[in-house]
């Protein structure tokens, strides 16, 4: 059972609106897609078109492609478009789970046959959308929601999951690779190989992941582009821009704006 919080979209929200649901290890994403640019996230990435037209996707700025699901692995470059105005979008932590453990369809990149699943997306969705007018998907297992079972946890180094930890617990701290090697007790290179080899990324990298999915507790607030810059840690907007706009391939004013009728529980 997950404990929300809840930021409810403006009076006047029908069915086929849009939601967002995050927790520290997960996010469900129903919304607009906007015309993004090529992005690169740090989770596993599944879309799923809501109607059954067809997305459309392609790798590190290769051919086009297209289908109902698409299946993009942690830090691949990516471009997805659609025709409908909304997407459903999964996006599940790379440390939380293992690679070698997810469902099969997800151990793919782009197009992906797996129809069940796509039903039980859509029916989840429906779901959740009934729910979110309380305000509250008290009583909601992420996993058992989409894909009917918990996800296989990612076996980590206890040094290094408890940085991984540190960092999730607040993606706005300035906390070096050197601070984090001292706390538990390795030598700088060692850590960063040792980090690197349990997570995938490097520390660099998955601090800068974090960072940027934090910005997704904010697209509801009022606050200044500037203000929500220093309050997810980065140093000004101009460097908050560059950054989001790697990961989401759409400028942070964009995402704000598009998030404005989104009823987001976290």
């Amino acid at each position: 059972m997950v404990s929300t919080q809840s930021t409810l979209a403006p009076r006047g929200n029908r069915r086929g609106e849009r939601l967002m649901w995050i927790t520290t290890e997960r996010v469900f994403y129903a919304g607009l897609l906007g015309d993004a640019a090529e992005r690169t996230m740090g989770g596993h990435g599944v879309y799923v078109s809501p109607t059954g037209a067809p997305l459309s996707i392609r790798i590190g700025g290769g051919a086009w492609q297209s289908g109902e699901l698409l299946v993009v692995p942690p830090q691949v470059p990516h471009q997805v478009k659609t025709e409908h105005r909304l997407v459903l979008n999964l996006l599940i932590e790379a440390d939380s789970v293992d690679p070698s453990r997810l469902p099969h369809f997800m151990q793919h990149c782009g197009p992906v046959d797996a129809p069940a699943f796509v039903r039980c997306v859509r029916e989840a969705y429906a779901r959740l959308l009934d729910a979110s007018g309380s305000g509250s998907f008290e009583g909601f297992e992420f996993d058992s929601l989409f894909f009917d079972e918990p996800l296989a946890p990612r076996a980590i180094d206890a040094r290094i999951r408890a940085v991984v930890d540190r960092i999730n617990a607040d993606p706005a701290a300035q906390t070096s690779a050197e601070e984090c090697a001292a706390a538990v007790k390795l030598s700088f290179s060692r850590f960063l190989h040792l980090f690197k080899q349990e997570t995938g990324v490097t520390f660099r990298a998955f601090r800068a992941w974090k960072r940027a999915r934090s910005l997704l507790r904010y697209v509801r607030q009022s606050a200044s582009l500037t203000d929500i810059a220093l309050d997810t840690g980065y140093p000004d907007s101009t460097h908050f821009s560059h950054s989001i706009r790697q990961v989401y391939g759409l400028r942070p004013s964009d995402i704000l704006a598009g998030s404005r009728r989104l009823a987001l529980i976290q």
